[in-house]
């Protein structure tokens, strides 16, 4: 426990620029307030404690605005990012070296019984709102980016935006060090598929204009 405690304190030091000092981020971190939490109240449920599990993580919800389902399975050195808004279900697995920022929802798609929430690899980054729903993996690596619905598999080192989520890089890392955590300097598809058909408007209307003037 205590082990686990240094080493989500040691993360949150090196991923976040703003953390500067240990009591900051034992004081001042919701996400590291809602991990700890979080490893009582999944032991608690592993041993049959349902409800006080449960008040637990309700207990958290409150103070930290971060709701984790006890039974949900968390690995090691999980980052939660500010933390507002995030939701992780019950049958949700999450691997180690992931970073969560707010508003992100790791959840199901429907009322089905047994897996309904989505595995998340090792050192995968979901960046600020994205939805991840249902029972597939996200493999190792991978980047979902701001806003976007995740609704099957990711592939390893893929890059995920839109609605629904789409792959637009694929880029293999070897190392928590060596991912990007910048939400924001991401491909956008739809972007670049409407510059092109602007790009053809324009060449049309160039050509159209010559044949005018040539009559």
């Amino acid at each position: 426990m205590f082990g686990g405690i240094k080493e989500d304190i040691k993360t949150i030091h090196e991923r976040d620029p703003a953390a500067k000092s240990i009591f900051e981020i034992i004081l001042c971190y919701p996400g590291l307030h809602a991990m700890l939490s979080h490893r009582i109240a999944h032991w608690l449920h592993s041993k049959g404690f349902f409800l006080i599990a449960r008040i637990i993580s309700q207990i958290t919800r409150f103070f930290t605005g971060i709701e984790i389902h006890p039974g949900a399975k968390i690995g090691k050195r999980v980052f939660i990012d500010h933390g507002m808004g995030v939701v992780i279900g019950e049958t949700a697995e999450i691997g180690n070296d992931v970073t969560i920022y707010q508003g992100v929802t790791l959840g199901g798609t429907g009322k089905q019984s047994g897996k309904r929430h989505p595995t998340i690899g090792n050192n995968v980054v979901i960046s600020s709102g994205a939805k991840v729903l249902g029972p597939f993996k996200v493999h190792d690596h991978a980047k979902i980016g701001s806003g976007a619905v995740v609704l099957k598999e990711v592939p390893s080192y893929a890059t995920i935006v839109g609605v629904p989520g789409r792959v637009v890089i694929r880029s293999k890392v070897t190392s928590i060090e060596d991912i990007d955590l910048d939400q924001v300097k991401l491909p956008d598809p739809i972007s670049d598929q409407l510059t092109c058909m602007q790009n053809r408007i324009r060449m049309l209307e160039e050509k159209l204009n010559n044949k005018e003037d040539g009559k």
